[in-house]
């Protein structure tokens, strides 16, 4: 299945049915009066997130979703029957835009969300809504309410605990294939992955979720190489994970190549957690390993861990660290959350002393 985290396409929700103009008709009724019932409901147009998607490619070959309009309204009082709703199925983290792919109208998080894009439209009322005392023979009938339409944008935003980022070759899918199941393709060459990976690592008897994107370049902000549209899936990461080769000659640079295009693409995704880690030295001689581990931890003011993750040396030590920050993280969210709901509530606060 091919990957796509990116499409625009067009809703349209149904119109209501019209109301219909009618009167009772028997033998030996003289005056039936007004019998004619409202039209149906047009149907919606409902994005619904679900389980067992990682990929927007169902909206690469369709791009319009109209939903049929109400059934009009009939005699006998009978009203039309309402139109079938359009469900949008999306994997957890999709989000929708605008047509400014900019203004966000939802952010799909949890399996079972659902959202209303365009309302259907109300069914119009027939003659029979409309008698009264005083007029006994309406012929007044309303038409059905248009439904609404729009473009929108649908984002797939991958969910993971932590995201691996760094140049091309620097060993990000050696990486997610030493720690977990999953087997993204890896060669000598630059830019082997080409669409973000996923993978569930356990250390410890616990599990989070680690997510590869594709290599960074310097431009890459500039739309060069793959440019960093990637970079959207470790945004909801609670920890990057920073992998630097240790086969460069200038692993300075290549540290702040990285940072500049993280700080490029938004703040809040440079202001992450982050561990920094020298990859590959199982090349490298002690002193050559002493050497740049001092050069980068003088660039960037962090503790640099190292490790090889084709034999495996110290990746058990780096895994139990990333453990550690992702809990600590979850439990602030969590208190956050619950102080959230608190003041919804208008309860007071229960952390609160005098």
């Amino acid at each position: 299945m091919k990957f796509l985290d990116q499409a625009k396409i067009f809703l349209k929700s149904g119109n209501g049915g019209p109301g219909a103009l009618s009167f009772r008709r028997e033998k030996y009724i003289e005056f039936g009066g007004p019998d004619g019932g409202s039209g149906g409901r047009g149907g919606s147009v409902i994005v619904e997130c679900v389980d067992g998607l990682n990929t927007l490619i169902d909206y690469r070959y369709q791009q319009h979703f109209k939903a049929r309009s109400g059934h009009h309204g009939m005699g006998r009082d009978r009203s039309g029957a309402a139109a079938q709703d359009v469900i949008l199925k999306v994997p957890v983290g999709t989000q929708v835009l605008e047509d400014d792919n900019e203004t966000l109208i939802c952010d799909m998080t949890e399996v079972g969300q659902s959202v209303y894009l365009c309302q259907g439209g109300d069914g119009g009322r027939g003659n029979a809504a409309f008698k009264t005392s005083t007029n006994r023979a309406p012929r007044k009938t309303e038409p059905g309410w248009p439904g609404e339409e729009r473009w929108v944008w649908l984002r797939l935003k991958l969910i993971a605990d932590a995201g691996l980022v760094g140049l091309p070759n620097a060993g990000k899918s050696t990486f997610l294939s030493a720690t977990s199941r999953a087997k993204p393709k890896i060669a000598d060459y630059p830019f082997t992955t080409l669409v973000p990976q996923l993978g569930v690592v356990g250390a410890g008897g616990k599990e989070f979720v680690l997510a590869d994107i594709p290599g960074l370049i310097e431009g890459a902000s500039e739309g060069i190489g793959l440019g960093h549209r990637f970079l959207g899936h470790v945004e909801r990461c609670r920890v990057l994970l920073h992998l630097i080769d240790g086969t460069e000659e200038d692993v300075v640079a290549s540290y702040k190549t990285i940072r500049g295009e993280l700080e490029a693409y938004a703040d809040h995704l440079a202001a992450k957690d982050e561990i920094l880690v020298l990859n590959k030295i199982d090349a490298l001689l002690d002193e050559e390993i002493e050497d740049k581990v001092a050069l980068l931890e003088k660039a960037s003011g962090k503790k640099v861990m190292t490790i090889s993750a084709a034999t495996g040396d110290h990746i058990e030590e780096l895994m139990f660290i990333l453990l550690d920050i992702i809990g600590v993280a979850k439990k602030v969210e969590k208190e956050a959350e619950i102080l959230e709901q608190i003041e919804e509530k208008g309860e007071p606060n229960p952390t609160w002393q005098p």
